[in-house]
């Protein structure tokens, strides 16, 4: 049986798929929808998000004008992607989400499917550590065209500090409502990576970053626009 609270946001989800609010306010209004479904989730979630905050977590992954470490991962039909390949083709928007569970990462990657053909040759890819299964479900849910990365065991968003663990409470709330992130991932840890944002010129070299440890608040739709405007052609 579906937890009320997931069933809750499950519908949230498909209400604001395709409105017209900014990106931020579609989150909000999932936020809000937790808070009233659930005070003590959302007052675990505040708290949750204070220590990531007070930890600065994701403050030491690349910075504006590094490059971005290079990978290859599998994508949502399991073929393998390089960054390499990626940049070859033109600028790349990287962004890093939590999985196919999230209500925030879901509103949000079919946000970026909203905005996919205003980026002329710049290309988008998400990452999460999410198995095929998954991705491939989120994919497929948002009409997203481009891929859907697996980061086996959050290897990399380790690797470029971007990776958070879940403390047993938060974790314990989480598994209650009935998401099994370990099971997601094909693993036992409860690893996520910060929500983030990386936009690469052809070099790879890191031109906007937004990394935000409160996974409630997303980089909106037109500064990612903006951003890779603002490389030129």
């Amino acid at each position: 049986m579906t937890h009320p609270l997931v069933a809750a946001l499950d519908n949230m989800v498909w209400e604001l798929r395709d409105s017209e609010w900014p990106l931020g306010r579609r989150l909000l209004a999932i936020a809000d929808e937790v808070r009233a479904r659930s005070p003590e989730f959302a007052m675990a979630v505040d708290t949750f998000v204070n220590r990531l905050e007070a930890a600065e977590a994701g403050a030491s992954a690349p910075q504006i004008g590094d490059p971005m470490p290079h990978f290859t991962m599998p994508d949502q039909d399991g073929r393998l992607v390089s960054l390499q390949s990626m940049l070859d083709r033109g600028p790349v928007v990287l962004v890093f989400h939590r999985g196919h569970w999230c209500p925030y990462c879901r509103i949000n990657v079919k946000g970026l499917a909203e905005i996919q053909d205003q980026l002329g040759h710049a290309q988008i890819c998400s990452i999460s550590a999410e198995l095929q299964t998954y991705t491939r479900k989120l994919r497929d849910e948002t009409g997203a065209r481009f891929p859907l990365l697996t980061d086996t065991d959050a290897g990399y968003a380790l690797s470029i500090n971007l990776a958070i663990w879940v403390d047993e409470f938060m974790a314990s709330l989480i598994g209650g409502a009935g998401w099994d992130i370990p099971g997601y991932q094909g693993g036992q840890a409860w690893i996520l990576p910060v929500p983030s944002v990386f936009i690469l010129d052809c070099q790879g070299i890191i031109r906007t970053r937004h990394v935000d440890p409160d996974y409630r608040r997303r980089m909106e739709l037109d500064a990612i626009v903006a951003g890779v405007a603002a490389l030129g052609d």
